[in-house]
């Protein structure tokens, strides 16, 4: 196994402050906070900076990580929690649009076990689960959900939405992908995910839907079901995401989804948003062996988009 250098100094520095700290991802820092829940803070963006200095440098900037998370924790009573970091208000931090939604894959939050369930997060697809962050200049920091108090977990998600779909900039480009239309959605922060739930601003009719890949935080490719031989866009799609997870960091998944408009997509944009819903996601795929031409599903959705697209193309 190669040695974790970056996330051991982090940890290390932790212990030098009075901390215990864990890694349950390389992305993700987990501090044991007394007497309450374990705060967890990305650590992708300090990896990157850490990553760009010597060695030598490390412990001192692990340190000025650490502390930075940590300030002013020591100047709070022992058994207030929600004041020893950065005194978190979510009806401040909802009004401050400090909110976001960012996306993970299931297997990231499986350990340590209850990880996913201290957090303030929601399933959106098969191996997807969305969790409300807060954007700090410095760090982006995983809300728990002690943190809300008696605020509605579907009040506070809505706000989060909004604000990473509005406080956040993001660009729109289509081109071909192996003869295939293929959307990107993207920019460089990591809350583009959040655009699943407008994709209708992005498409035409779509009257059977659309393929969706989350492989990266920075991107969400779509391929608006249609003229374009299924086969040939579910291949072109499969190929494109793992190509984004291999050559990417912070990687989500490389599956496929069927977007299937619903009642979802039937409401307004704003009172969707804050319906606690999410969009119609399904997995979907393919195996093709071109020497035998021949097509293997690997869902039982795939066989349904499959044959309601040959419906039509027959």
């Amino acid at each position: 196994m190669t040695p974790d250098i970056l996330g051991d100094a982090l940890i290390r520095a932790f212990a030098d402050e009075g901390f215990e700290a864990r890694l349950p991802s390389p992305g993700t820092i987990s501090v044991t906070v007394p007497g309450a829940a374990d705060v967890t803070a990305d650590i992708g963006e300090w990896r990157a900076h850490a990553g760009r200095n010597s060695r030598a440098d490390l412990p001192a900037i692990a340190a000025d990580f650490a502390a930075g998370l940590l300030r002013g924790l020591r100047r709070e009573p022992a058994d207030d929690a929600l004041r020893r970091f950065e005194e978190f208000d979510i009806e401040r931090m909802m009004a401050s649009d400090s909110l976001r939604v960012r996306l993970y894959s299931e297997e990231s939050l499986a350990d340590p076990p209850g990880l996913r369930d201290a957090l303030l997060a929601r399933p959106l697809a098969p191996g997807l689960v969305q969790v409300v962050v807060a954007d700090h200049p410095d760090s982006i920091m995983p809300v728990n959900r002690v943190q809300i108090g008696g605020t509605p977990e579907d009040v506070v998600f809505a706000a989060a939405l909004r604000a990473s779909l509005e406080k956040e900039p993001h660009y729109v480009k289509t081109g071909d992908v192996w003869d295939v239309p293929i959307t990107h959605v993207g920019e460089t922060h990591r809350y583009v995910g959040a655009h699943v739930h407008v994709l209708r601003r992005y498409l035409g009719p779509a009257p059977y839907g659309a393929l969706v890949s989350f492989p990266i935080p920075e991107y969400v490719i779509v391929h608006e079901i249609g003229g374009t031989h299924l086969f040939a866009a579910l291949e072109a799609m499969q190929a494109l995401a793992r190509t984004h997870v291999e050559q990417g960091e912070r990687s989500i998944s490389p599956q496929v989804y069927w977007w299937r408009p619903g009642a979802y997509e039937g409401m307004p944009e704003q009172e969707a948003l804050g319906s606690g819903l999410v969009p119609d996601l399904r997995p979907v795929g393919v195996k093709v062996d071109h020497e035998e031409k021949s097509v293997a599903a690997t869902t039982a959705e795939t066989d349904e988009l499959i044959g309601l697209w040959m419906r039509d193309h027959a």
